[in-house]
């Protein structure tokens, strides 16, 4: 698991469709009070896997740590 590599919600983006929720088998996200998704548990997030990037349909999610960004 990753220590200084996982998401980040655009919540500008985010529609709150739980996608990224759904799809991770790793806990990392949990749903706020207000529906939206959250970045609960970041340590659990599988370094360089990219799943739920890769199908949230608002591209609302980057992560820290990739050098990509950085």
């Amino acid at each position: 698991m990753a220590k200084n590599w996982y998401p980040v919600i655009d919540y500008e983006k985010c529609s709150g469709c739980l996608t990224c929720f759904n799809f991770c088998p790793h806990d990392v996200y949990e749903v706020r009070g207000d529906g939206e998704p959250l970045v609960a548990n970041p340590s659990n997030c599988v370094e360089l896997c990219r799943g739920c990037q890769k199908i949230c349909p608002n591209e609302a999610i980057s992560y820290r740590g990739d050098l990509a960004t950085e």
